[in-house]
């Protein structure tokens, strides 16, 4: 029997519970590096832990696999000064979108010059505690409708909305008024989800928290705790496991990254409570386990993560997929995770790169080919803010 402390997203609020525990050895790593501007080797100071390989790890017939060991190189800055930053887009044919979660406005970055042009404020926006303008997307038809999508805090709810982008009109004038497609989302101080995509069959994948209500993640009936997937009007959509609901996977603490492989196979980073923070594989209509679960289970019943980490060295945000890994964003761990995969199972131990380098990193995703955009998030609160702390950076992967 173990206590167990409430964890919210890098800080811990100390809330005594006595539940029976399962206290895993972590499996150490071999040291590595990780200074100056590239890391070659990773590190391993309370590293990731991967399950043992099943006989089935859902790889493609002639499927490669990449190396065990990768490398990270930051290439540049690419924009700095930033407040808050949350989600990040990048624009078809050159540019960067990035949400504040704490002031509702959405930027528009030149990656060439970084150059920032405010494109306007989200009305309706809330901003408290985790919540406020959290993860955007762009339309599978951006190129001809304009429209963002963005995932907020309201004063009522979680909510998903479109917005016209209309790049001709002054700065500060640029965004539409938006179109509500999705709400009714539980909202709390903590446990707000908020990542938002568009998956390869163009539907909307929306990561939902349990907002420190541990019950809403076992109810199918609620929206929290849960990755919900739309069509882009924001009705369920066709094929969902559930018939008639937005539900796609539930069991989950707080969903924070998704990302899908080269082969459509969507993956999600979540938060654990004081123990074990995951990656997890997502099958449409698994059970992902928690509050009942946290980390692996010998459960049948709960779908088990794809790697795990002890809640100091990760505290999970957005994920990308690149070169035949998956990259992790780390808030209280303030390093980049590598997972390599074999299909839907880690094919070696999680490396770890550019550790307390530069503080709390929020959001990675894809910048093609082997490179990565990255955010920090050093001015969300629980970081130690300097002027011009928070940044995009560019990386090159292996």
């Amino acid at each position: 029997m173990t206590g167990r402390t409430r964890r919210v997203e890098g800080t811990k609020i100390v809330q005594r519970r006595v539940v029976t525990g399962v206290l895993a050895t972590a499996l150490l790593l071999t040291a590595g590096c990780s200074s100056g501007g590239a890391s070659a080797g990773g590190e391993a100071v309370a590293p990731g832990r991967t399950p043992a390989a099943s006989s089935s790890s859902g790889q493609a017939p002639g499927e490669s696999t990449p190396p065990a060991k990768g490398s990270v190189k930051v290439l540049r800055t690419v924009a700095e000064g930033l407040n808050s930053p949350w989600g990040l887009a990048p624009i078809p044919g050159g540019g960067l979108l990035v949400s504040s979660r704490d002031k509702a406005t959405i930027t528009r970055v030149d990656e060439r010059t970084g150059k920032k042009t405010e494109l306007g404020t989200v009305p309706g926006v809330a901003p408290e505690g985790e919540g406020g303008l959290l993860g955007i997307a762009l339309s599978p038809d951006f190129a001809s409708d304009h429209m963002i999508y963005a995932y907020f805090t309201s004063a009522s709810d979680n909510r998903v909305v479109r917005m016209l982008y209309d790049a001709r009109k002054p700065a500060g004038q640029q965004l539409g008024a938006p179109d509500t497609i999705f709400k009714g989302i539980p909202k709390g101080f903590i446990h707000n989800g908020g990542r938002i995509a568009f998956g390869p069959d163009r539907m909307l994948y929306v990561g939902t928290g349990e907002t420190g209500d541990r019950g809403l993640a076992q109810d199918r009936k609620s929206l929290g705790g849960k990755i919900l997937r739309l069509t882009p009007e924001g009705e369920p959509a066709p094929g969902n496991p559930f018939p008639g609901s937005p539900v796609y996977s539930y069991g989950h603490r707080n969903v924070q990254g998704l990302a899908w492989d080269d082969k459509q196979r969507l993956f999600a980073s979540e938060f654990g409570q004081a123990t074990w923070d995951e990656l997890n594989a997502i099958k449409p209509g698994d059970n992902y386990g928690w509050p009942d679960a946290e980390g692996r289970s010998d459960d049948p019943k709960f779908h088990n993560p794809v790697a795990e980490w002890h809640t100091d060295v990760a505290s999970p945000s957005g994920i990308a997929y690149a070169e035949g890994s998956i990259w992790m964003a780390g808030l209280q761990g303030r390093r980049l995770w590598r997972i390599p995969l074999k299909g839907t199972e880690a094919s070696a131990a999680p490396q770890a790169f550019l550790s307390g380098e530069f503080g709390r990193l929020r959001t990675v995703v894809p910048a093609g080919g082997d490179k990565l955009w990255l955010t920090t998030s050093n001015t969300d609160g629980r970081g130690n803010p300097k002027k011009g702390d928070d940044r995009i950076l560019e990386l090159e992967v292996k």
